[in-house]
């Protein structure tokens, strides 16, 4: 929940929060023509009269975008309309060629979900509300950085259908913003309406903020943070802004409503314009759309089409599989890495070790190679044979990890390559025992002390033998039968 600010006259300060997220569908072409939303093209070569705003051309709804926003919609547990209304909000930048964008104003697609972004103290779940999920048309691109003393334009991004996801003012962190926006890209990317790349531009942020006197509820007036690209952005810009506006309001000056830009080089907020309210917009029904329906068989259509969210399977990881919550957050941080690591507990019978392992080596190699995860060259079924060896005693972790190693150069059964290796773990008294004694031959000193009671000294005699072995000894026997030796 919220963390007070104290100002030095000792009045302290609520932080109120709420979030506009903008998400670019999962859509081969843009909202109102056939373009490309390809990623990385060339200046403006995905464009057209219609995303070009020239005179005549008329746009024409995308289906698909309409389907990617009603699951978007029924993920985030929202309402979806059966009527909405496209409608045009004026207003005049370079990067928008017709002068206004089709957005949708006060009939959207969606409205009232909600979003859990984890447990309070009592163990109930701390919900975000969602106002409202609406659909849209993207704008163009400035490009300020290119050529001195001027600015070029790329429209490849104009069109580019998004839906608006509005948050209630219900977050009273920076940590609950920045929670917030992991849980809803974690939730986009889950039910397949957008990759959610918030370094391609594909989920963009705007944070509003306000403070107020702590037990008031009377809202104050908010500046709007815009485009945060980064979930640590969004901390770092909230907290600079709330200490901002508490400095203000404690020093008698007043909050103007302003739209702000965080410079991540400086660390900074800095204003960029007045904040306008929606008046200055001019919102009226787009005349070259019809309203938008929704039926009912479209709504369960896409209901159908939802997998498992990430709460549900949250719940269900820590029922099924026992696993500490630490390590089921990380699991659940793409759909990919969780459908694997179901799949790894069925091949090795293991959770705990299946998690271990994509968790461990699977990932860092996958981090080290800059490879996909599943574009990675140990299977799934192989990986899981060899997590078997190791929870059978077959094999030491030590020599399970080296295993790893050789099976990312070559397919081979993980048994197989134990036994050429030579890494079996040896269980054969007469073999452990052979090599015990050689190691307190060559190590009087420790093994007289070690006969005589020091019991410590079992852990390094322990090693000591596995190195003799090239780690084929099997500990556990190693350590029963050293035990026995001990005075």
């Amino acid at each position: 929940m919220s963390t007070p600010h104290t100002s030095a006259a000792g009045q302290d300060w609520e932080l109120v929060i709420g979030l506009e997220v903008h998400c670019q569908l999962r859509t081969r072409s843009k909202i109102f023509c056939g373009c490309a939303t390809s990623f990385g093209e060339a200046p403006n070569v995905n464009t057209c009269p219609v995303c070009l705003g020239l005179p005549g051309a008329l746009p024409v709804i995308n289906d698909h975008a309409v389907a990617l926003a009603v699951r978007a919609s029924l993920a985030l547990e929202c309402t979806v309309h059966d009527e909405s209304i496209f409608a045009r909000k004026n207003y005049f930048y370079p990067d928008l060629p017709k002068g206004y964008q089709i957005s949708q104003f006060d009939r959207p697609l969606a409205t009232s979900g909600q979003v859990v972004i984890g447990r309070q103290a009592d163990g109930s779940p701390r919900v975000i509300r969602v106002h409202r999920v609406h659909m849209e048309e993207d704008a163009g691109k400035s490009v300020h950085d290119r050529f001195p003393q001027a600015s070029a334009i790329d429209l490849n991004r104009a069109g580019t259908p998004l839906v608006e996801i509005v948050s209630e003012p219900d977050i009273r962190s920076a940590a609950e913003a920045a929670a917030y926006a992991r849980r809803l890209r974690q939730i986009l990317e889950y039910a397949d309406v957008s990759d959610a790349n918030m370094e391609e531009g594909s989920l963009r942020v705007d944070v509003n903020i306000s403070i107020r006197p702590v037990g008031t509820s009377a809202l104050g007036t908010k500046t709007e943070i815009k485009n945060l690209n980064s979930f640590s952005a969004i901390e770092r810009a909230v907290e600079i802004e709330f200490a901002r506006q508490v400095a203000v309001l404690t020093s008698g000056g007043h909050i103007e409503q302003q739209t702000m830009l965080y410079d991540d080089k400086r660390n900074v907020v800095r204003p960029a314009r007045s904040k306008e309210g929606s008046h200055d917009y001019r919102y009226f029904p787009d005349p070259d759309l019809p309203p938008l329906r929704v039926t009912e068989a479209e709504r369960q259509a896409q209901r159908d089409a939802l997998p498992e969210l990430p709460e549900a399977r949250r719940t269900r990881f820590a029922r099924d599989y026992g696993l500490p919550e630490v390590d089921i957050e990380q699991l659940l941080a793409s759909r990919l890495l969780a459908d694997r690591f179901e799949i790894l507990v069925k091949e090795s019978g293991d959770a705990r070790r299946a998690a271990n392992w994509l968790l461990g080596p699977v990932l860092a190699s996958v981090n080290a190679s800059g490879r996909a995860l599943d574009a990675h060259p140990v299977s799934l079924a192989r990986l899981g044979a060899l997590i078997r060896l190791e929870a059978a005693g077959d094999v030491s972790n030590t020599a399970a990890r080296q295993l790893f190693a050789l099976l990312e150069q070559e397919d081979i059964e993980p048994r197989m390559l134990a036994e050429r290796e030579g890494v079996l773990q040896v269980r054969d008294d007469s073999a452990l025992v052979a090599w015990i004694d050689e190691v307190l031959a060559e190590n009087p000193t420790e093994a007289a002390r070690f006969v005589g009671g020091e019991r410590k000294l079992q852990g390094v005699l322990v090693g000591l033998v596995m190195k003799k072995s090239k780690g084929a000894a099997d500990p556990k026997k190693v350590n029963q039968l050293l035990a026995a030796r001990a005075g």
